[in-house]
């Protein structure tokens, strides 16, 4: 390709992302006009002047908490693959999550990009595979809180909700995810075998380059993976993943009860599960906007009024992020991390560097 075609080949797409950007505000403006019309912001402010700062206080604790229980998890996720210091999985982590609440999905890749660059014997394959693990363990067990959640879930008074068709929903959702481990159990136990199929074809496929290429990110995926196909490993992995959520949940249920609301373990659930619905828009500021309409109208379903309602998903959401961004910036500030490179860590550039990182003899010949 000509010098001339490579640059206009980068002017479109960084064009492209450009655009993409201003959409993905233009959603955000959107979401928060359709969140916020009819709301009585004077209602909603003082909902949030009058917050309980004893019970807000110890939900930052719970919050900050979740981030090192993170890192855990990480290091225990990642294991098969490299070993990581507890110190710099805690700097990508909280580096990350502020990352995400600033610029929203893009800053997802903050957080697995970073790793390697501190810790040179961590891969980004391996930090990226990890990564991607730890997403699938966190879906997982909100399904299956929000699922089992459902089944015994009780009306409150003035709920809207009908709780019957919900419950069904709840069944549904407790056997697709029984279907859905087993089959990556099952899955996860034959790798080996796929594999060793797979490299009996390297020479008569054409792609065997691309094939070989395949091959390493399997065994890669199937090293990750050992959580799932080892008993052991995969009590870990659960143990972990039960102390991240446990203490989301009572962060959250803090929160919820600062502002006034009475709620219990059960209908803090429940918001949270129409919350993280919220935060998958990609929109910049964590998925603000969408979070915030997503959270609202849980609360609402369940009876309370919308300022309040309003109040209390403005409340979530600053402190879900709060902690990781006053964490990255003292990191910032002591050296630990550069803001110079991380303002290199796009998605276009790590994800092909990682692709093309496990295909290397020089890699591959990495001990574990």
């Amino acid at each position: 390709m000509s010098k001339r075609a490579t640059l206009f080949t980068e002017r479109n797409a960084g064009l492209g992302k450009a655009l993409k950007t201003l959409g993905l505000f233009g959603l955000a403006i959107v979401i928060f006009w359709w969140f916020g019309r009819g709301l009585d912001w004077v209602e909603v402010r003082n909902s949030i002047s009058h917050a309980d700062w004893r019970l807000l206080t110890l939900a930052v604790l719970f919050i900050s908490l979740t981030y090192l229980l993170r890192a855990y998890r990480w290091r225990a996720l990642l294991r098969p693959l490299a070993r990581a210091e507890l110190r710099d999985l805690f700097i990508a982590t909280v580096t990350g999550f502020s990352a995400f609440f600033l610029l929203g999905r893009a800053g997802e890749v903050v957080r697995p990009a970073l790793l390697p660059l501190r810790d040179r014997r961590v891969r980004a394959s391996a930090a990226f595979i990890s990564i991607g693990l730890e997403r699938l363990c966190d879906f997982l067990a909100i399904v299956l809180l929000f699922s089992l959640n459902l089944l015994w879930f009780s009306r409150p008074s003035g709920s809207v909700a009908a709780f019957p068709q919900l419950r069904k929903l709840g069944l549904a959702l407790f056997i697709a995810e029984l279907i859905g481990l087993a089959t990556m159990i099952w899955l996860a136990r034959r790798a080996p075998l796929i594999i060793q199929w797979l490299e009996t074809r390297t020479e008569t496929w054409r792609s065997a380059r691309l094939l070989q290429l395949v091959i390493s990110l399997l065994k890669d995926l199937s090293r990750a993976f050992a959580v799932l196909a080892k008993p052991s490993e995969l009590v870990i992995a659960v143990f972990w993943t039960g102390l991240v959520w446990l203490a989301i949940v009572v962060g959250n249920l803090l929160m919820i009860r600062s502002c006034g609301i009475p709620f219990g373990i059960r209908e803090t659930i429940f918001v949270l599960g129409w919350a993280l619905v919220g935060s998958l828009v990609p929109t910049p500021g964590g998925g603000a906007g969408a979070f915030h309409a997503a959270a609202t109208a849980g609360l609402v379903f369940l009876g309370i009024a919308r300022e309040p309602a309003a109040a209390v998903a403005i409340v979530i959401h600053l402190v879900d992020f709060a902690p990781a961004i006053v964490f990255a910036f003292y990191y910032i500030a002591r050296g630990d991390v550069s803001v110079t490179r991380l303002g290199g860590l796009r998605g276009r550039k790590v994800l092909p560097h990682a692709v093309k990182e496990i295909g290397t003899k020089k890699l591959a010949a990495e001990s574990f």
